[in-house]
């Protein structure tokens, strides 16, 4: 059967605080423990209202902690703003303490500023049409220029990194990062370099990304596993799968590719509630995407008060079609879609709503339902 697991935000709702966000992110991973997701990973945001997680390496030990058997890790670490190192030894120490356990997702989501900032100056592309794959939704791309051209964006730059610093090219990074877990890491005057602790950790070692560009590529030329973000960037979910088979070498870590697919689900008794519950992810989504940062998530009576323009709507198109809502069974049978489309060895699921009753339920219920 193919496995599903958690991709968790940490998020903060409309009326509460990032404590009792963090404190949900924990009972959330000790149910998701005995629900019988694989993995649960948080993700890192910075700079924004609606999202706690922020420091996934810490957070990571606290769920490792706070859990038994289920893998944790990163989805994923923007190794832009971070070095090799320092990834190694924060990882490495959590593989001491939780053997066994844990999962290093790396991104490149530094290393793209330059590229979101000259997509920001240049014309807009052609307006694609959506198609269906073999029942699977695939959207016009999105167009990250008013998010790259955004104060807040311009703002990553100087409070998460250095003055002057510049991103190494990420394929050295991730080069970097396997030379210190395999203790082979050796500098330019051939010293050799000890990461304690990091060298010989058992993470497992993860490479995401949305698009057939470098990250697909690196994951395929290193032999690792690659997951593919179909909730963050629907449009290009089939080109990074096929770019990162297409650029696959088996290596010591795996013969032969390995896919997961991340999906937003939000999942109900009923389709009716299901779709009740989902409705501030509309919102929320139009927060991020006018590059204002991901606002409280709002709950639904709050989202119902919004007035909708044309333009709010084509903003959010593409995320709102392409979020499964529904009953156990409807939201089951759009997975395996997905699942079938792309290929996926495994699912990473992601899940929002207001009520953390109401997150914990739907992951309960995709849980069972996925059993039968």
């Amino acid at each position: 059967m193919t496995r599903l697991s958690i991709l968790d935000l940490a998020p903060i709702v409309s009326g509460q605080t990032a404590r009792e966000a963090l404190h949900n992110t924990i009972d959330l991973a000790q149910r998701a423990e005995e629900f019988g997701y694989h993995r649960y990973w948080l993700a890192e945001h910075h700079l924004t209202p609606g999202v706690a997680s922020s420091a996934p390496a810490v957070l990571i030990g606290a769920v490792a902690a706070a859990t038994s058997r289920i893998r944790v890790g990163s989805g994923a670490v923007q190794l832009g703003h971070q070095t090799p190192l320092a990834v190694v030894e924060q990882f490495g120490t959590l593989d001491a303490l939780h053997p066994g356990r844990i999962d290093l997702g790396l991104g490149r989501s530094g290393q793209r500023a330059k590229e979101l900032r000259s997509a920001a100056e240049a014309p807009a592309p052609p307006q694609a049409t959506a198609r269906i794959v073999d029942g699977l939704l695939i959207p016009p791309a999105f167009s990250f220029a008013t998010i790259a051209g955004s104060p807040l964006f311009k703002l990553y730059g100087s409070l998460l990194q250095q003055p002057g610093a510049e991103s190494p090219d990420f394929a050295e990074q991730v080069d970097d990062i396997q030379a210190l877990l395999a203790g082979t890491y050796r500098s330019a005057d051939g010293f050799l370099a000890h990461a304690q602790p990091g060298e010989g950790a058992e993470v497992e070692l993860w490479i995401l990304g949305s698009s057939g560009g470098q990250s697909a590529q690196v994951a395929g030329e290193h032999g690792l596993p690659f997951a593919a973000n179909y909730h963050v960037s629907p449009a290009t979910v089939l080109e990074a799968v096929e770019a990162y088979r297409d650029a696959f070498k088996p290596s010591q870590t795996l013969a032969a590719p390995h896919v997961m697919v991340s999906a937003d689900v939000v999942v109900a008794p009923t389709d009716q509630e299901a779709r009740r519950i989902a409705e501030p992810y509309g919102l929320w989504v139009r927060s991020i995407r006018t590059g204002a940062g991901a606002m409280a998530f709002p709950a639904p009576e709050e989202a119902a008060a919004h007035v909708w323009s044309q333009g709010d709507r084509a903003l959010v198109a593409d995320r709102l079609d392409t979020q499964f809502v529904g009953s156990p069974e409807t939201v089951a049978g759009k997975l395996r879609v997905l699942r079938d489309v792309t290929g996926a060895d495994e699912l990473l699921v992601t899940t929002i709503a207001h009520d953390h009753a109401d997150r914990v339920r739907s992951h309960e219920l995709l849980a069972a339902a996925w059993r039968e």
